[in-house]
């Protein structure tokens, strides 16, 4: 059955009347207007924030850039949230449900080497290190999605049943050592007493696929994320004369090899894929001197929070034990504040949304993914309310996504196009969702 909800939209000075189609019919050209109204803007937007990057805890510039745009809409805005968060909420012209909309705002400690003349030249001091700042992971362009969308609704409010919860969201990334950030304490200082929404939303541009193409999988998609910290103590001596102390470095690298044991010979990964990664180790100063400590750091991902326990015991002993077998102490610490749940998609909003999906960018260009060991902490979000999260494409047509740099990298690009793809996907996903 063809149901549809009319809305008003101002374009070109006059006023055209819309109906944005439920489940079942092919015609999404309503939703392709509203969303080219905004394409223009969501371009200047997402250039701007692109030259203008913040790290974690630190978006000031954006945060206010954002609160204008949303101010300007004529919207009721809440800032401070979290530090740097953001939250808008818009109201419908009739009673019904409310629906949250996310967009993460933050850059990363990368210098970019892109060639565009909106490319990021800030630098920033990180971990003590002088380092440049790069929305390498596309977050300039959720924010330039997220406003487009709320651009778009707000010139259809009288029509849409129920209300709208923007939010936009700091320290994806991880918020810098001792301090909190992120979805969890935007929760925590009242996110939700805003409007506590029936089901929200999230998506992430990906590299992996190309333009035009949405990524979608029921239930568990990306992985839960830890962050811990490995101190190794040993005695310093000469570089010369080993036996004179004990050698952290030494006893670290046994550490990683035996970690690694943990994943390839000790738990089950036929149930479910499990990564223990060190991403970075730091010992000593001077070729001829062994030093007394060292210093590791490094991730744990999964999608089984009993599992992610017992990696948790067996990462304690295997350290502790290996570092007294060499007569050193090691000492493994994970950071609660920064550990996350699985992002895992409710199964009957998936549902709904794949037919969705396959209108708007025809079903060739809809494709399952498979269980990503990357983590997001929308899964904060999606373990108070029922939740979807889904990918955009944007690596261009002519480009093979299995060759391109991936998020996070100096050379990550965002193709655009892949944008409106973004604006199109939110703004359908909303107004089926209301209009229900």
């Amino acid at each position: 059955m063809h149901r549809s909800v009319k809305i008003k939209s101002i374009l070109a000075g006059g006023v055209l009347t819309l109906a944005i189609p439920m489940v079942g019919s092919a015609d999404v050209a309503p939703v392709d207007v509203a969303a080219k109204a905004v394409e223009p803007h969501v371009i200047e937007w997402r250039r701007h924030l692109h030259a203008n990057p913040e790290l974690s805890n630190r978006e000031v510039k954006t945060a206010d850039f954002i609160a204008k745009r949303l101010k300007a809409m004529g919207l009721e805005v809440k800032t401070g949230i979290a530090h740097t968060g953001v939250a808008a909420l818009l109201k419908g012209g009739k009673p019904g449900k409310t629906i949250a909309l996310r967009a993460d705002m933050d850059a990363l400690p990368v210098t970019e080497q892109n060639d565009l003349p909106f490319r990021s030249k800030v630098t920033t001091e990180f971990r003590g290190e002088k380092v440049g700042v790069m929305h390498a992971c596309g977050h300039d362009g959720h924010v330039a999605i997220l406003l487009g969308v709320a651009e778009a609704l707000v010139k259809m409010k009288d029509s849409l049943s129920g209300q709208v919860l923007f939010v936009f969201q700091p320290a994806e990334e991880g918020p810098p050592e001792g301090e909190r950030g992120g979805a969890k304490l935007m929760m925590e200082e009242g996110l939700f007493n805003i409007a506590k929404p029936d089901a929200m939303i999230g998506l992430h541009l990906m590299a992996s696929l190309n333009t035009g193409v949405i990524g979608y999988k029921p239930g568990p998609l990306m992985a839960g994320s830890d962050y811990f910290t490995i101190v190794v103590t040993g005695a310093q001596t000469h570089g010369s004369r080993p036996w004179g102390g004990v050698d952290p470095i030494t006893v670290s690298g046994q550490i990683i090899t035996g970690l690694q044991t943990i994943v390839s010979r000790q738990i089950d990964i036929t149930q479910v894929p499990a990564v223990i990664t060190v991403g970075a180790i730091k010992g000593g100063i001077r070729f001829n001197i062994i030093p007394d400590s060292v210093e590791m750091v490094g991730t744990v991902r999964n999608f089984d929070r009993a599992m992610r326990d017992d990696i948790v015991k067996r990462m304690q002993t295997t350290a502790s034990n290996i570092a007294e077998a060499s007569g050193a102490k090691a000492e493994v610490k994970f950071r609660s504040d920064v550990s996350l749940p699985p992002v895992v998609n409710d199964l009957e909003l998936t549902d709904r949304a794949v037919p969705l999906f396959e209108q708007l960018v025809g079903k060739d260009n809809v494709t399952q993914i498979t269980l990503q060991t990357t983590a997001d902490d929308f899964s904060f979000f999606g373990t108070e309310v029922p939740s979807i999260y889904f990918w955009v494409g944007i690596t261009p047509r002519d480009k093979d996504p299995a060759k391109v740099p991936f998020n996070h990298s100096p050379l990550f690009y965002l193709d655009e196009a892949g944008l409106i793809t973004g604006v199109r996907a939110m703004l359908a996903l909303t107004t089926d969702f209301l209009a229900r």
